[in-house]
Parts: C-alpha cells; structure tokens; sequence
C-alpha cells in the first residue's frame, strides 16, 4: 500500500511526466523534420514556399534550437531529482510545460503538412502555455539561487524568446499561405510593424523583469531577420536598429539593476521557504 502511494504520488507523476513530454517531443520534432514523408525538412519547406515573406530570419537562426532543447533537458533533469520533488516553485509549473511540448509537436506535424493556418493555431497554443509558466514561475522578478537561475528561468526564457519570435513569422507564414492582401500595407511596412511590437515586448520584459536571456533571444533573430532581408533596406536596417538598441538596454539592466526590483527579489524565497514549513 505504501508503494501504492508513492507511486500515485502527484508531484512524482509531474516530475516523470514532464521529463517524458521534453524528451518525446525533442525526438519527435526531429524525426518528423528530417524524416518528413515528402523529404522535404521545415528549413527547406519555407525557402521554396516564403522566399517573398519579409520577416523570415536567415535559415542560421534556427541554431537557437540547440540551446533550447539542451536547456529544456537541462530543467527536466533538474525538477524531476527527489530533492525537488516538493519545491513549491515547481509545484506551481504543473503541467504548463507539458502542453507546451506538445503542441511543439502538434506544430511542426501540421507546418511539415502544409497546413499552414492550422499550424499558427498550434504556435499559439505553445505560446500560451509558456507564458502561463513564465507568470507562474515570477521569472525575472524575485533573486533566486544560482541552481534556479541556470536550471528552471535561463531555460523558460530561451524558450519564450524564440516563441515569441516564432509565433510572429507563423502568423505572417499562414496569412501569405492565404493569399492575405495585407489591407493595401506593404509587406515590409507590416513587417516593421511587428517586428516593433515583439521589440515593444522585449523592453518590457528587460525592465521590469529584468530578463536578460529572452531579450537575447530577440536580439539573436531580428540580427537574423536583418541579414536574410538585405535587400529590403527598411527592414534590414530596422531590424539591426531594434537589436543593438535591445542589446544596449540589456548591458544597462545587467550593470546597474533597478532599485524597484529589491522588494520582488525576496518574493520567490520566502514563498518556498513558507510552503516548505506548512
């Protein structure tokens, strides 16, 4: 019986469950990818299909997977030791993390179909999730451990960073999919736009969460925004703009942190220190 118990332990199946959606779905998205059944990968599809897309990165990019998928182990690794098995930090997570993977797979199935506006419905749907996590988690707000900061925040925020990206080019894949005039606006005029809010939201985030790895997460893809559109002054000159701006705020965040943030900084500490002592 008392097997029994521990085995339908909750914060157990979380940490079991978590770990499994990470790993199923690094595996997943890279057999589909280059494994497709028309042996065409994701890379490939979208330079035949969007070359005249103006807010696609260079292809080099997509590197910033590595990081991801090694950070997301990295935190799956880390939350399911039995140590951490009542942090109430990672009680809070629940399964957030676990939808996000798997939309991530419903995703590249239906983008790998050409089934492009299904395909923006599913970045959403990891996108959501993520930013549940990311409020959740009061990433950026209260001063963590070092062990927190490198396995649990570092991690979320590359991942949010490049969804957040992401979710921007999709929306913009699926409208050109469907023949979407743009309401008589250039397609560059629209790209700057865009391109502006996610800045928008990157200075936010820098701010007041003082989120260094998202923000270099927009600075990594609108450099490469920049250098695929060359030959569109506007966005390239934009682009590159946008991200040594993003790039100086954060150094100056880094440097000299708010004074306001002193006060969240405890925040997180004595919540698990409170929870821990119930």
């Amino acid at each position: 019986m008392k097997f029994s118990n521990q085995y339908l332990d909750p914060d157990l199946l979380r940490q079991v469950t978590t770990l499994a959606a990470i790993l199923g779905s690094i595996v997943f998205i890279n057999v589909a990818n280059f494994f497709s059944s028309n042996g065409v990968d994701m890379a490939t599809l979208s330079d035949i299909l969007f070359t005249s897309v103006q807010i696609l990165p260079a292809n080099y990019a997509f590197a910033i997977w590595a990081p991801i998928y090694i950070g997301l182990v990295t935190f799956g690794t880390y939350q399911i030791q039995p140590a951490q098995r009542q942090n109430p930090v990672l009680q809070r997570a629940g399964y957030l993390l676990v939808f996000a993977c798997l939309a991530q797979c419903a995703w590249i199935y239906l983008f790998l179909a050409r089934l492009f506006p299904l395909s923006a419905i599913a970045m959403v749907g990891i996108l959501l999730p993520l930013i549940g996590l990311y409020q959740r988690l009061e990433m950026g707000q209260p001063r963590v451990s070092a062990q927190e900061k490198w396995f649990i925040d570092i991690p979320i925020s590359l991942y949010l960073g490049w969804i957040t990206v992401a979710t921007v080019v999709n929306v913009a894949l699926a409208l050109y999919s469907l023949n979407w005039n743009g309401w008589g606006i250039a397609p560059s005029i629209w790209a700057v736009i865009m391109m502006s809010v996610s800045a928008a939201i990157a200075m936010y985030i820098t701010i007041q969460r003082h989120d260094i790895a998202y923000t270099l997460v927009i600075v990594w893809a609108f450099a490469a925004i920049a250098i695929r559109q060359m030959e569109t002054p506007l966005i390239a000159v934009a682009g590159v703009v946008i991200a040594i701006a993003l790039a100086l705020l954060s150094l100056v965040v880094a440097l000299n942190p708010s004074a306001k943030m002193k006060l969240p900084q405890l925040k997180r500490k004595n919540q698990f220190i409170n929870e821990a002592n119930k």
